[in-house]
């Protein structure tokens, strides 16, 4: 019988994933001789046996890979044998340069939850029991290579049975880093304000959740704000301590009959929520619901998880021996004041959030990267990020080689100042960062940066470009300009936002772009966001866009739409007179500033437009998160969109201005006429939808493009998308939406680095 060598290298996510004890016991199983070892490029494995046994080793190794395991590439090569005796693990090989991939967070797997609860197991009740396939990953790595000296497990020295299995290739923990239980890991305390200790921690939190506190919690990236979702009080007291007025609150339940108790779900929905990455997953209210309204007033939906980690599952156990049980369904939301980052370090958690909470459930297993929780919606049938973080972070977005040029210069991309993430690349896997948040003070940005540093460090990324948003003022533009020997390349925010999609699409060639948000600076210094462009990666050009209106007050427009509403009044003509019960003198003081072109930036954006409309129709006057007015005018049309608005269309160049006046004068004749809000929303919606498909088809007419590309924060608007894409395939288009990074702000620094690619190597 003749033997063959394989020499196989394999590359993604294949370290510190159980890929290597894998290989031991697939290779063991077809009588194969061998080694297996890490490398700093993946993982490379020798394998002698016969040629139908390695044929069947090669195909195993695919279609059999362990959970966390995401293989990119395999390449083979065949030798001549070398005569090995075994098949064995070796010492990992250390490289000059790292291309090893690091797993996200991974939510606990059936074989710990089920030994979590197993009175007979070492780990019974254990609240940081993991495995190599699952547990803390990229929220306790300091360093590279990955292994427990470069993690924040490094000074909890294994006891002799979790050192046994971490050594023993057959066990499911060996090499697990963050591997420990009772005798040697982290321990849980419960604290109160002042911190003194409480006894009994899980036990005793659970009752004080029951009873009506307020605990701050520590979870895989960061501290959560934890109180009883079925106490209406207890969610007014953390609202008021939070100064969170009226953005809704994450939820969370210790299993799916639960949140089949309180939200329509269907099957995609509940693979989201079982999924390794445990997302946050938008579903809609049961109409009897006996929730609190305060939960998220204004919004039919819910952000609903799962329990993921040890102390979650324990927390709604009734295994415990809990006195009283914790309430089924919890409000986990971020343990933060609005508008500051996550706590994740201990000391400034207590001190940021001692104001807050009643008592500390938290640990001594440092967090190294805070990450939040992702967000994310099913639209038919696949994913929709809201907010891309725990659970996908740091696995990159794979580009395909074939529309990248073939230097693949290496990119920072420092994305834009809401929702900010960055992008940093290595040949052509693009590292699109966790959610840092808005950059607007001193915490956020530092996160920014130290987060940049980090990925530099763990990817081995020495970036030779920088991508930024050309708005002079934010403050991801301001630290480009700190960076030393590297080609600085400026990206118009709409065009990273088409590029993005574009990328995630593998798209070349010249498309139709329909960029719709709130904010973004544009090529003539004015504030865009209504358009529609042609082009592709270097060139773009402006096709057509909204009729520019002003925005008294500049940001103040933003927190108060009825300033927009007031200023489409003003522009077309008619008596500010507004809904809501605005001050006379407010209103003067905004005609004011619009007639004197005050403090009054010009803008095309559509988010705004929708803003102004919820305004003048009653439904929002006032922002209290960012977005809530155009949110609750999506909600008010309940699904069911009306005939169209006038809107005219004027050409300027090569450039189409679309009219807005028509929109406010049916607008206003319907309230005047007594139609309901939630009709005229409607046909707001049904609007906007009719002049994306008449642009897009005259578009089609003029330049022969036929695929189009959905972009911006306004297509978070699922009643838009969806009749958007119904009428776009009915005139046969190709549309292309986003499923691998948001549609918001969080993936324009995806875009922003494949545009500075394009340009720097002229492809």
């Amino acid at each position: 019988m003749k033997l063959e060598r394989y020499r196989v290298e394999v590359n993604g996510i294949v370290q510190g994933v159980g890929f290597r004890p894998f290989v031991f016991k697939l290779a063991q199983g077809l009588s194969l001789k061998g080694v297996v070892l890490n490398t700093s490029g993946g993982v490379v494995i020798e394998a002698e046996g016969t040629t139908e046994e390695l044929e069947a080793f090669v195909s195993r190794l695919i279609s059999d890979a362990p959970p966390l395991a995401s293989i990119d590439t395999i390449s083979i090569e065949k030798l001549e044998p070398a005569g090995y005796g075994e098949f064995s693990i070796s010492s990992s090989i250390p490289g000059i340069s790292l291309n090893t991939l690091i797993s996200p967070d991974i939510t606990t797997c059936g074989d710990c939850r089920r030994e979590l609860f197993d009175p007979a197991d070492h780990r019974h009740l254990y609240p940081f029991i993991n495995c190599t396939n699952c547990g803390p990953r990229f929220t306790i790595i300091c360093g590279v290579p990955y292994d427990r000296g470069n993690t924040t497990m490094k000074d909890f020295v294994m006891c002799p049975v979790c050192g046994a299995q971490y050594r023993e290739p057959a066990d499911r923990r060996y090499h697990a880093q963050p591997l420990c239980c009772h005798d040697c890991g982290p321990e849980l305390v419960l604290t109160d304000r002042e911190g003194k200790a409480l006894t009994d921690p899980i036990n005793k939190a659970a009752e004080l959740l029951a009873t009506g506190s307020i605990i701050a919690m520590k979870s895989l990236g960061g501290y959560h704000l934890v109180c009883n979702a079925l106490d209406g009080d207890a969610v007014d007291e953390l609202r008021r301590r939070k100064y969170r007025d009226e953005k809704p609150f994450a939820l969370m339940a210790g299993d799916l009959d639960i949140i089949r108790k309180y939200c329509v779900i269907d099957e995609n929905s509940v693979q989201l929520l079982q999924s390794a990455a445990g997302p946050i997953v938008l579903l809609p209210k049961k109409s009897a619901s006996i929730l609190p309204k305060q939960l998220a007033p204004g919004n039919p939906d819910l952000g609903v998880m799962l329990a993921y980690t040890p102390v979650h599952l324990l927390l709604f156990s009734k295994e415990t021996g809990k006195k009283t049980e914790c309430p089924e369904i919890l409000v986990m939301t971020s343990g933060n004041k609005s508008d500051e980052p996550i706590c994740y370090e201990d000391e400034d958690a207590f001190n940021r959030l001692k104001g807050i909470a009643d008592y500390f459930l938290t640990n001594n297993r440092p967090i190294r990267t805070r990450t939040d929780d992702s967000v994310i919606r099913n639209f038919r049938g696949k994913e929709y990020f809201i907010r891309r973080s725990r659970g996908y972070v740091p696995a990159p977005v794979t580009i395909d080689r074939t529309i990248l040029p073939a230097d693949l210069p290496s990119v920072l991309a420092l994305g834009g100042e809401l929702k900010n993430t960055f992008c940093m690349t290595k040949d052509n896997r693009f590292f699109v960062s966790h959610h840092i948040g808005d950059l607007e003070n001193i915490e956020t940005l530092q996160s920014f940066e130290e987060g940049i540093e980090h990925y530099k460090r763990l990817f081995d990324i020495k970036p030779t470009i920088a991508a930024f948003d050309m708005h002079p003022a934010y403050l991801s533009t301001a630290y480009a300009q700190t960076l030393k020997d590297i080609a600085m390349v400026p990206v118009q925010h709409h065009h990273a936002h088409i590029a993005a999609c574009m990328a995630e699409n593998n798209l070349t060639g010249d498309v139709i772009g329909v960029a719709f948000d709130g904010t973004g600076y544009g090529e003539d210094g004015n504030i865009w966001g209504g358009e529609f462009f042609t082009g592709s990666y270097v060139h773009f050009q402006r096709a057509a866009h909204l009729q520019y209106f002003r925005l008294p007050g500049s940001e103040a427009a933003i927190r108060e739409p009825w300033r927009v509403a007031a200023s489409c009044l003003h522009q077309f003509g008619y008596k500010l007179d507004l809904p809501g019960g605005i001050a006379a003198k407010k209103l003067s003081l905004v005609a004011e500033m619009l007639e004197k072109e005050l403090n009054s930036p010009l803008t095309s954006s559509m988010g705004r437009l929708f803003e102004a409309v919820a305004a003048l129709t009653g439904i929002k006057t006032v922002n209290r998160f960012e977005g809530q007015a155009a949110i609750e005018l999506e909600h008010a049309a309940a699904g069911k969109i009306g005939s169209s608005y006038c809107y005219s269309m004027e050409e300027n160049g090569n450039n189409c201005v679309i009219g807005i006046k028509g929109i406010i004068d049916g607008i206003l004749a319907d309230i005047a006429a007594g139609i309901q809000p939630g009709a005229i929303s409607g046909r707001f919606h049904g609007t906007i939808v009719n002049m994306v498909e008449e642009v897009c088809c005259r578009i089609k007419r003029e330049k022969g493009l036929n695929r189009v590309v959905l972009s911006g924060g306004v297509f978070q608007n699922m009643l838009l998308l969806s009749e958007c894409l119904d009428r776009l395939e009915l005139q046969g288009f190709k549309i292309y939406i986003h499923r691998k990074v948001p549609t918001n702000d969080g993936g324009i620094s995806l875009g922003q680095a494949v545009i500075a690619m394009a340009r720097q190597s002229n492809f």
